[in-house]
């Protein structure tokens, strides 16, 4: 059994371009649509499946990845924007008309404030960095997108894609945060190695 995990890697990952520099991302009206461009390629790009980040139809996973703050701009259509939960830490802008996330931005402390997180499969240019793990994974059970049972499968299926599987974020993410937490409260200790 094969699941529809996302588009852009249902039939494997294509290589993102070292030296990509960035491209535009388009909601999906057909006419006037949001454009939002980006001066330099992802980073931590993943499929999640968290109940929050936007997915294509019939996907049980988004794609998403960062970029610094700096590097995002909205090209046209910011009056067409709009903020989907004004009280989750990312907030997602997303188009009044068609629905798509165009970019989440974290405007309180944070760990990760200052990175913009956006959906490259909403470009046309090709070269953005490929997903590098999954995480949020167990939270396609809590939507009801798979049955409890079918969850190794799912597993499986990105596992044999080249990817990772987590609960939360990555190690190193979920270390980052850790991080941060610990200077905040002034608890971070000295390596003594």
């Amino acid at each position: 059994m094969s699941f529809n995990l996302h588009p852009l890697i249902n039939n494997g990952l294509k290589k993102g371009t070292d030296d990509f520099s960035g491209g535009s991302l388009h909601c999906h009206c057909k006419s006037s649509p949001v454009t939002i461009s980006l001066s330099s390629n992802v980073a931590h790009n993943h499929a999640c499946g968290c109940s929050k980040c936007w997915k294509p139809s019939g996907a049980i996973f988004s794609i998403v990845g960062v970029v610094p703050r700096s590097s995002l701009s909205v090209s046209s259509g910011a009056n067409k924007l709009y903020i989907v939960d004004e009280k989750a830490v990312i907030q997602r802008h997303a188009c009044k008309e068609c629905g798509v996330h165009m970019f989440g931005r974290i405007e309180t402390e944070h760990a990760f404030h200052g990175l913009d997180f956006v959906h490259v499969e909403l470009s046309d240019e090709k070269g953005w960095q490929e997903p590098q793990f999954a995480a949020f994974v167990s939270s396609v059970i809590e939507q009801g997108l798979i049955a409890p049972e079918q969850a190794d499968k799912v597993r499986a299926q990105l596992k044999g894609l080249g990817l990772e599987t987590y609960d939360a974020l990555s190690p190193g993410l979920m270390d980052a945060i850790a991080t941060f937490v610990a200077k905040k409260n002034g608890a971070l200790r000295e390596s003594k190695l």
